[in-house]
């Protein structure tokens, strides 16, 4: 449990982050260019800067995991945008903002997170990567492209990829994975 927090932590700041940075790097280069951005900061520092994440970050506080992002790490965190947080009905998330529900919350989140540093580049087609939560998620490579597959069968696309942080590396996603349980 206090490992599934710290990655909940570790994950909201590196979306706030991975989405500020990934901004800035767009602008001064392609999108297809791999190089990765730092932020200089932990995953918790980093996402309160991201305009990009704000709905995460409401959702790391209302389950508790916003001290954990500032932990040792190192952490991968497939970062839900604010766009993908639209995807889920308004009153399915607000329902899981509520304090009673903190535990499912919870859930969702730390599913997004992995141990270790792993950028872009090192994602393989068919690779299945376990999750802090204890699931496991399905990577999808094609022409330059990393998709996510999820416990129910969603998909979410990378769309910012490896912003570093100092305990580990976020990739920004256009959808929010669902856990089987």
């Amino acid at each position: 449990m206090k490992k599934q927090t710290f990655f909940t932590l570790l994950f909201a700041g590196a979306l706030y982050m991975g989405s500020f940075q990934t901004a800035t790097a767009q602008t001064a280069a392609p999108a297809a260019a791999t190089a990765s951005a730092s932020t200089g900061k932990d995953l918790a520092a980093s996402a309160a800067l991201s305009p990009d994440h704000t709905t995460l970050l409401k959702a790391l506080q209302a389950a508790g995991l916003a001290e954990q992002a500032k932990g040792a790490g190192p952490y991968t965190v497939f970062a839900p945008d604010n766009a993908a947080f639209d995807k889920i009905p308004a009153a399915t998330l607000a329902t899981l903002l509520k304090p009673a529900n903190k535990k499912q919350l919870s859930k969702i989140l730390t599913y997004h997170v992995v141990s270790g540093n792993i950028m872009a580049a090192d994602l393989k087609d068919g690779q299945v990567v376990k999750t802090v939560q204890g699931e496991s998620l399905t990577v999808g490579v094609s022409g330059g492209t990393v998709t996510l597959k999820d416990a129910k069968g969603g998909t979410a696309t990378v769309t910012k990829p490896d912003i570093k942080t100092t305990n580990g590396v976020v990739h920004s996603i256009d959808t929010v994975l669902m856990p089987a349980k």
